[in-house]
């Protein structure tokens, strides 16, 4: 990373962290990322990514990135791997400070031995749903468990025969002794360890017993030396727990939290649980589903990561919680490919031309700049031939006085070629148009417009139909048809899926991609942006991903080359 891509605006916690560091210049910037390995991360994941890693970068701190692994049953290795991966392709490392909360099982079995000791923790054989029926509401409070006042003596024999697997899963929890009156629903006796007879992945079975979230984040923090624990607005009120583990267990280091307020996109969904869903019943075809917000699926789709660090940036750090419209991270990924995308042409739905008077075996290479504002990328030979493809939605049969590509007995000028007329149409049985017959004028190449001859106003793509190698074009659109799909309660959001969120095209592309490799961005001129597939494209089976529209891809066709 460099310093033009950490964050640059200002922001509350920035400045916060400016002002401490006046304060005491020797306070160094520890932060941390710790993703909880249960799924894929997604573009809100993506926005705490560069704001952790960011900060300390910039104050010359450095960022641990930390796997929650606290719960086996849900975590893979698979997650594991794949957060790895999207942090580094956002353009992010943690060098040295990898590390999993597994890491400190022991340690944080010594910090519950010590709360019990210390008479702030119990062991409870309520069941979850006596604990949270006794746990009371935000208008009524909570009441106190029938084994609260058990001896220090009596929890320390009882946690150690949970660890030992005396008990089965649910059977016993060990829980905080805080306030059941609290108006702060997450000091009323929290629990802190929960049975599990199941194998971790990086434990084996040394462990039946597993912590809870509020009680493993925060001491992982301490045990780490973490300076500034920044996470989103729905753990500020469990900051006064955060500080009372840290608090009576005197601990040498003390995290400071601080909130800023998630990243909400509409017309997208955020939640594991539902992304999972859509993933296992097969409304997508994977995590990594172009159409998915998952960090892999926007990568697949041809995003790319300064595009995404650029909109992080823009929607910038808060503590207010807002909507933010999908088109703010649509038009920084616009920006980033217009400044970085090569041109070519492709047809997407194809309507073959013959012209009629451009001899039969004639081959002409015609050249079209790379990009129109990099002289220096160069130019790209394109074949012209006496059969060509053009898209269908630039022909019309009976075309209004403001369509200015192709009709009967119209003309339009051929990006980078001549002006052709069309001058017949073939149908096929059932009244579909197959082919236009047409000729060209070979004084207008390039642009050229004869003394005396009106200028050509529509402008149109195509590809040569004896060069043009086929593709499977992949037009993706957004996944939901509503800002906010799980917004009824009424309905099932799946409901709301976009029928028409992936179209596959079988078209054509200019011969310059001949051989071309997975993982390349392309504007399609008056198409779109598009993407090389990562995962199915070959030089031999060309797969593309629409990756974005253009600002203007439903505006009327501009007039000029």
């Amino acid at each position: 990373m460099t310093s033009e891509t950490s964050s640059k605006s200002n922001n509350f916690i920035k400045d916060y962290i400016s002002k401490v560091r006046k304060e005491n210049p020797s306070k160094q910037v520890v932060t941390r990322f710790p993703p909880e390995p249960n799924g894929y991360l997604h573009i809100g994941h993506a926005k705490s990514i560069c704001l952790n890693f960011g900060l300390a970068e910039e104050f010359g701190g450095r960022c641990h990135l930390r796997f929650d692994d606290t719960n086996p049953v849900t975590e893979d290795p698979e997650y594991v791997e794949s957060i790895k991966k999207d942090i580094q392709w956002l353009g992010f490392g943690w060098g040295e400070h990898l590390y999993h909360a597994s890491d400190y099982f022991d340690q944080l079995h010594d910090y519950a031995v010590q709360l019990i000791k210390k008479g702030y923790a119990f062991v409870d054989d309520c069941s979850a749903d006596e604990i949270k029926k006794m746990r009371g509401s935000l208008t009524e409070q909570g009441q106190n468990s029938p084994y609260r006042d058990r001896t220090p003596e009596e929890n320390l024999e009882l946690f150690q025969k949970m660890r030992e697997g005396a008990f089965k899963d649910g059977e016993k929890v060990l829980r905080a002794k805080i306030d059941m009156t609290s108006p702060n629903m997450n000091l009323r006796d929290p629990l802190l360890y929960r049975i599990r007879h199941t194998s971790h992945d990086r434990t084996g079975d040394k462990w039946c017993i597993y912590p809870l979230y509020d009680f493993a984040h925060g001491l992982s923090d301490e045990i780490e030396a973490i300076t500034f624990s920044i996470c989103t607005l729905e753990f500020e009120d469990h900051r006064p727990l955060y500080d009372w583990f840290l608090e009576v267990l005197e601990t040498p280091n003390r995290p400071q939290q601080i909130e800023f307020a998630k990243l909400n996109l509409d017309h997208i969904i955020t939640s594991k649980r539902r992304l999972l869903r859509l993933v296992e019943e097969k409304y997508v075809t994977g995590w990594d589903d172009p159409r998915m917000p998952t960090i892999s699926g926007l990568r697949r789709r041809g995003v790319t990561p300064a595009s995404i660090r650029k909109f992080a940036e823009t929607v910038g750090v808060t503590k207010k919680n807002s909507v933010i419209s999908l088109s703010t991270l649509e038009h920084a990924v616009r920006e980033d490919l217009d400044e970085n995308a090569p041109r070519a042409m492709a047809v997407l739905d194809p309507i073959k031309i013959v012209i009629e008077n451009y001899p039969e075996e004639k081959v002409e290479e015609l050249t079209g700049q790379r990009h129109p504002k990099k002289e220096d990328w160069g130019s790209r030979k394109i074949p012209f031939t006496r059969e060509i493809y053009i898209d269908r939605e630039d022909f019309l049969e009976e075309a209004p006085k403001s369509f200015f590509r192709l009709k009967p007995d119209g003309k339009v000028r051929l990006r980078y070629g001549y002006v052709i007329h069309c001058h017949e149409v073939k149908k096929n049985t059932a009244g579909e148009v197959v082919e236009l017959r047409c000729t060209y004028d070979e004084r207008t190449k390039g642009g050229v417009t004869p003394e005396g001859e009106k200028k050509v106003k529509g402008i149109i793509h195509w590809v040569s139909a004896t060069h043009g190698l086929p593709a499977e074009i992949r037009v993706y659109d957004r996944l939901f048809t509503v800002p906010n799909p799980s917004a009824d309660k009424e309905k099932d959001f799946v409901e709301f899926i976009n029928p028409e969120s992936l179209i596959v095209k079988k078209g054509f592309v200019e011969a310059s991609l001949k051989g071309i490799e997975a993982g390349k961005n392309f504007q399609f001129e008056r198409l779109g942006f598009f993407f090389s597939d990562l995962k199915e494209h070959t030089p031999s089976n060309l797969i593309f991903n629409r990756t974005v529209t253009l600002k203007d891809t439903w505006a009327k066709v501009a007039t000029k080359d």
